[in-house]
């Protein structure tokens, strides 16, 4: 008899860690000093540099988001942001006693996670353009996941509950349909 496997969760999966030896891998670029602005323009001109065609940037509380149009596909990349409510920002821990972080200091957490981020995803950004352009990959499999259909929704999304279906039931999903 086959055990149908349950795949992650959407917070599973957002919230999934790379764990080696039971500790946790440090964040790239944790300490890094290069604002956001400057790294949303490092991406601006690394895509002008790898040929896209159009850019545009824009974003809110919850996430930003990166759009650029390249060999003919519309691709997208949401960023999730933190909420700067969040205990990791307002709160710390000293022994078993949690404690209210000052304003300014957890204004400097928050404001440095969010850099964090964003050098993040210049270096995916940048890596997947290296990879199609040295012959590794091409850009249809390296981008699958960010480009968009036309109806507004990525392959991602459209794909992740169809992926996770499938697990569950140890069936395959038709192809491009709603679920």
């Amino acid at each position: 008899m086959r055990r149908a496997r349950r795949g992650p969760t959407d917070q599973e999966t957002t919230r999934f860690r790379f764990i080696h030896l039971g500790k946790s891998m440090g964040k790239f670029a944790a300490k890094t000093t290069v604002s956001s602005s400057k790294s949303r323009i490092e991406i601006e001109n690394v895509l002008t540099r790898y040929g896209a065609e159009e850019f545009v940037y824009g974003s809110k509380p919850e996430w930003a988001v990166v759009a650029f149009k390249m060999v003919g596909r519309q691709v997208r990349f949401m960023l999730p942001l933190p909420n700067r409510n969040d205990a990791e920002f307002t709160e710390y821990k000293r022994g078993s006693y949690t404690y209210e972080r000052a304003p300014e200091a957890a204004e400097k957490i928050y404001e440095q996670s969010i850099r964090q981020r964003w050098r993040a995803l210049a270096l995916v950004i940048k890596a997947k353009l290296e990879a199609v352009e040295s012959g590794i990959t091409e850009f249809e499999d390296e981008f699958l996941a960010h480009i968009v259909l036309p109806n507004g929704q990525t392959m991602g999304q459209l794909a992740k509950p169809q992926i996770a279906k499938a697990y569950d039931s140890g069936k395959m999903p038709p192809l491009l349909t709603h679920g």
